[in-house]
């Protein structure tokens, strides 16, 4: 009981701290409420990031593997979501940007980072309408494979961005995320090894 309330004050502490310094940020005296509604949708996608990996593998204290990944299912289409509307407010406020990022020619590091996040997320989205028709080894790599390009390039995309969210509580966040979706990958190769008979 007392290593689940860690855990779950733990989570709760690393999503809601970079939400709330955004909250108080002073950047959003001067932007209109679509353009703080798409950071703040960017904000919460960042934040699923980080619990995505934990609902995949059943780390979480009180959910059963299968709930677990049923939730990870759904949260799945709420991180879709959140980045559609992350975009399409930008698209709103600044269309040009958003045309520069997408053809890939914005100024700004920070978009190319954003817009492979972008791809590889609505990727692994649709890789995951197409599971029955892949094999589960071809099916597990490639969806390892693009949900670690989006959590990278994700991370790397918050943190080049000067904006509402806190730069510590936003590397802390990006860190946990990062390592969350390592442990994550790595989980399945380390069980397979230790299910491995001794080689003598």
């Amino acid at each position: 009981m007392a290593r689940a309330v860690l855990i779950w004050t733990g989570l709760a502490l690393a999503l809601v701290l970079p939400l709330s310094h955004a909250a108080t940020s002073e950047y959003l005296a001067w932007r209109d409420p679509v353009y703080i509604a798409s950071g703040f949708a960017g904000v919460f996608a960042l934040s699923l990031l980080l619990v995505q990996p934990l609902l995949a593998l059943g780390w979480l204290p009180g959910l059963h593997l299968i709930r677990s990944r049923r939730v990870h299912q759904r949260v799945g289409v709420v991180l879709v979501a959140a980045v559609v509307v992350h975009v399409a407010g930008l698209w709103i406020t600044s269309p040009p940007d958003i045309i520069d990022a997408l053809l890939l020619r914005s100024p700004t590091p920070f978009s190319v980072w954003g817009v492979a996040a972008m791809w590889a997320l609505f990727a692994a989205a649709l890789l995951s309408l197409l599971r029955r028709r892949l094999s589960p080894s071809s099916w597990r790599v490639g969806h390892t494979s693009l949900v670690s390009l989006v959590v990278v390039s994700g991370s790397v995309h918050a943190m080049l961005i000067e904006g509402t969210m806190n730069t510590t509580s936003k590397a802390v966040l990006c860190g946990l995320a990062i390592m969350a979706t390592l442990a994550a990958v790595a989980s399945p190769w380390l069980r397979a090894r230790r299910r491995a008979p001794a080689k003598e």
